[in-house]
C-alpha cells in the first residue's frame, strides 16, 4: 500500500483540534463514564465494553502489518509498541477490571477513535515512514522506548493498586496509596501519559505527537476531577498529592 499522505495530514491535525476541543469541553464537564456516568444511561458490562472499545486499536495495526509485504526492524518494533498497549488494554485488563458498566455511547465514540487512531499510527508506520540504516542506534529511540516501558509499569502498577482496593461487585471508594498514588491521585493517567510521550520520542512523527497531544487533553482534566473528587470525599486526603503530574499539578 502507498503512503497516503492527505489522509494522514488530516487525521493527525484532527486528533489536535479534536484534543484542543475536548480538553476545552472537559474543563466544563468530565466526560460522563465511571463515576460520572449518568444514573439511567445505557450501559455495557465494564469488562466487555472495555474489551470493544480499546481492541480495535489493537486489530486494525495488526491488520495492516499481516497485509503489509515488507516491514523493517524499526517498523515492527515501534507499532509492536503501540499494539502491546492496547493488547493489554483490550485483553488483560478488560479481563481484569472491577470498574463500573460503561455507557454505550461512550463504547461507540471510543471505537471510532481506536479504529482512525489505529489506523493513522499503523498505516504511517508501515507506508509513510523513513528511516535511516542507523536510526535503531539512536538515544532518542532508545529514550523513547525505556520511557513508554517506564510509563506501562506505572500504569499497570496502578491499575493493580485501584482493583485491590475493592472486591468483586463492590462500586464503592477508598483512598489509593502506595507506587505513584503516594505522588499524585491519577497515577494510571500519569503512567499513560508518561507511556505516549515515551512512544512520540521514539517515532518522532506528527501522528504520533498528535495523538500524545489528545490522550493529555483527554485524560488530564480527567485526574484532576478525580483529585478534586477524592478530595471532596474524604476529609483527611492526603494534601501533598497532585492531581497528574508529581509536585507541580
Amino acid at each position: 500500500m502507498e503512503c497516503r499522505e492527505a489522509v494522514v495530514s488530516y487525521l493527525s491535525w484532527g486528533l489536535v483540534v479534536g484534543g484542543g476541543a475536548y480538553l476545552l469541553r472537559q474543563m466544563q464537564n468530565c466526560a460522563r463514564y465511571g463515576r460520572y456516568a449518568p444514573t439511567k444511561a445505557r450501559c455495557c458490562p465494564a469488562r466487555l465494553g472495555w474489551f470493544l472499545q480499546e481492541v480495535p486499536a489493537l486489530l486494525v495495526p495488526l491488520l495492516l502489518l499481516l497485509l503489509s509485504a515488507e516491514t523493517g526492524t524499526g517498523r515492527r518494533l515501534l507499532i509492536g509498541t503501540f499494539m502491546l498497549h492496547y493488547f493489554h488494554r483490550s485483553i488483560i485488563y478488560a479481563f481484569l477490571t472491577r470498574g463500573r458498566p460503561i455507557p454505550l455511547i461512550i463504547i461507540v465514540y471510543a471505537v471510532i477513535f481506536c479504529s482512525l487512531n489505529g489506523f493513522l499510527q499503523g498505516h504511517f508506520l508501515l507506508h509513510c515512514a523513513r528511516f535511516e540504516d542507523t536510526w535503531l542506534t539512536r538515544a532518542r529511540l532508545t529514550a523513547g522506548i525505556v520511557v513508554f516501558a517506564l510509563g506501562m509499569i506505572i500504569n499497570i502498577h496502578s491499575d493493580y493498586i485501584l482493583r485491590g482496593l475493592r472486591k468483586p461487585g463492590e462500586v464503592i471508594y477508598r483512598v489509593p496509596h502506595g507506587g505513584m498514588f503516594e505522588f499524585v491521585s491519577g497515577a494510571n493517567f500519569f503512567g499513560e501519559i508518561v507511556e505516549w510521550c515515551g512512544y512520540a520520542v521514539a517515532v518522532w512523527s506528527l501522528p504520533a505527537f498528535a495523538f500524545t497531544f489528545f490522550t493529555i487533553c483527554s485524560i488530564g482534566p480527567r485526574a484532576c476531577m478525580h483529585h478534586r473528587n477524592y478530595q471532596q470525599r474524604f476529609e483527611d486526603y492526603p494534601r501533598s498529592r497532585k492531581a497528574i503530574i508529581p509536585f507541580i499539578l
